[in-house]
């Protein structure tokens, strides 16, 4: 059990006085938060996803120095949390929920992180880094906070997650790491989640698909043996190529370029990728791709050649076939199957 050193009398200056009535303001702000989301709320999950996200989410103390806001949608949770530099808060979860924690700004002086299955992490800058909780395990969390900490927390259902994976998949804890690509999903989910826009139902569900993937993508990578055993990627190749490759879905990218960033001759390159991946380059490349379609397709205010063209595509024809390769299905069956 972590013991941080907390304060046992608070502050009385007039800073902590207007830190104390924005944090009141912010717990009025906060259950309309609540309210709006069970009231615009366009789907209803199945009984076996429902989960009683609002009263199971992160606990902090002293609360009073954080801000918070939540928002639901077809049993997934997102919810933001401020804490302020110079503060000391402690963080808790246990709950059926699987928790995915994304550090945008955080720098702190001292704190640990603990992960039941994991050695305690006493990392000190937060920002841009990952954390993800199976459902069933215990986070604890303290900072001294020497800069501002800002962190965004989505809470899946173990249910809808499982809806989308492999039955045999099981998800592993993970602190503090870096994916791209996860990052770029999650952030999509979220606003579309803060959006409430009821149209954007198919987007939503198939954002929430693609997450449960590359979650437990992001797993896989991270327990592949290392370059000195299996020939394969070091960490920072890997998290060099795969981001250029998200950032350039719409465009033919040359293998010597992806080479380049990995200090690699080709030959090597493609050898070594493919040990890492099980995939060539390019057929990453087009998986990734597709993936990106199928976002795209699920939100019908996009019509077919709006996708293609959005993906480099000049032709339809030619879009079309790269989907059945990868998908088995064209771009109008997949669409018509989205529910």
């Amino acid at each position: 059990m972590m013991t941080p050193p907390w304060p046992r009398t608070l502050d009385t200056s007039s800073e902590r006085a207007r830190t104390l009535r924005h944090a009141a303001n912010q717990d009025l702000l906060q259950d309309r938060y609540f309210e709006q989301s069970e009231l615009r709320s366009d789907c209803v999950p199945p009984v076996s996803s429902r989960c009683d996200f609002f009263g199971a989410t992160i606990q902090i103390s002293p609360t009073e120095l954080v801000k918070r806001h939540s928002k639901e949608r077809c049993g997934i949770v997102t919810e933001s949390i401020y804490a302020p530099a110079r503060s000391r808060i402690e963080l808790r979860y246990d709950a059926p929920a699987h928790l995915l924690v994304l550090y945008e700004d955080g720098v702190r002086g001292d704190g640990e992180t603990s992960i039941d299955g994991l050695p305690p992490s006493r990392l000190r800058n937060l920002a841009n880094k990952l954390t993800f909780v199976p459902a069933g395990h215990s986070y604890r969390e303290w900072h001294e906070a020497s800069a501002a900490i800002r962190m965004t927390c989505i809470y899946l259902s173990p249910a809808r997650g499982q809806e989308s994976i492999a039955t045999d998949t099981a998800y592993g804890p993970r602190a503090f790491f870096e994916d791209s690509i996860v990052w770029a999903t999650a952030t999509k989910l979220k606003n579309v989640i803060e959006s409430n826009q009821s149209e954007s139902a198919p987007y939503f569900d198939a954002l929430a698909s693609v997450l449960a993937h590359e979650i437990s993508r992001s797993g896989q990578e991270l327990s592949w043996p290392t370059p000195a055993t299996r020939g394969g990627l070091a960490s920072w190749q890997r998290r060099a190529v795969t981001a250029y490759i998200e950032e350039h879905l719409d465009e033919q990218i040359p293998l010597v370029t992806l080479a380049r960033l990995a200090r690699l001759s080709q030959h090597h390159f493609c050898r070594a990728f493919k040990r890492s991946f099980g995939i060539p380059p390019h057929g990453y490349h087009l998986q990734r791709r597709m993936e990106r379609a199928k976002v795209l397709l699920s939100d019908r205010a996009n019509s077919i050649t709006d996708v293609a063209l959005i993906l480099g595509y000049s032709f339809n024809s030619s879009f079309t076939l790269a989907f059945r390769k990868i998908t088995g299905q064209t771009p109008s069956e997949f669409r018509r199957n989205v529910t």
